[in-house]
């Protein structure tokens, strides 16, 4: 071991023992101060460094809590999303496929409404058109009737004279008397 001392001593000037003084080897010096240093860091810094990291790892801690919680919410959140998503989506498909079905119904009902309509519409027409045509016929039957009277009393005002009226007078009741007797019995 003597040695080593005798090595620091020819590397710089070591004061004696009763003296203080600078030490200007730098080499044998420096890990001597930097282990005091660190060791007072560590005697004192000890309960800062610790409270410092503890202070630290309880905020991380809570901000993973928070996290977590605001995780949990948001999952729930979406699955509420999600379950609203699928019912109005559910009540979307119903209801279109009902209103499709509905829109179906309608036309259907219209369609057979306008048939009905048209079918009526046609009775209705033709019905017109029979009641015209009896009309316009009987208009014409009376026209024939009248002017076939006209001309039956104009021939017979020009044919008829005295006598052949008076036997034609008497011929018809000849006739209603026969047809009375006949209904009497």
């Amino acid at each position: 071991m003597k040695n080593i001392t005798d090595s620091f001593l020819c590397l710089g000037y070591w004061p004696s023992a009763g003296s203080f003084g600078f030490n200007t080897d730098i080499l044998a010096t420096n890990p001597i101060n930097l282990s005091v240093v660190l060791g007072v860091l560590v005697f004192f810094g000890k309960g800062v460094l610790s409270d410092l990291l503890d202070n630290r790892k309880h905020k991380i801690l809570r901000t993973i809590r928070n996290s977590e919680e605001l995780r949990e919410g948001a999952i729930e959140q979406l699955e509420k999303a999600q379950a609203r998503l699928r019912k109005v989506e559910t009540e979307a498909d119903r209801f279109r496929v009902n209103g499709y079905s509905e829109i179906e119904r309608e036309k259907l009902n219209l369609i057979n409404s306008i048939y009905t309509t048209l079918e009526q519409l046609e009775n209705y027409k033709n019905e017109a058109i029979n009641f015209e045509q009896q009309r316009v016929i009987n208009q014409v039957r009376q026209r024939v009737l009248q002017q076939a009277l006209q001309g039956a009393l104009g021939t017979l005002k020009s044919c008829l004279n005295n006598e052949l009226h008076l036997r034609t007078v008497s011929a018809n009741i000849g006739m209603f008397g026969t047809m009375k007797e006949k209904i009497t019995d």
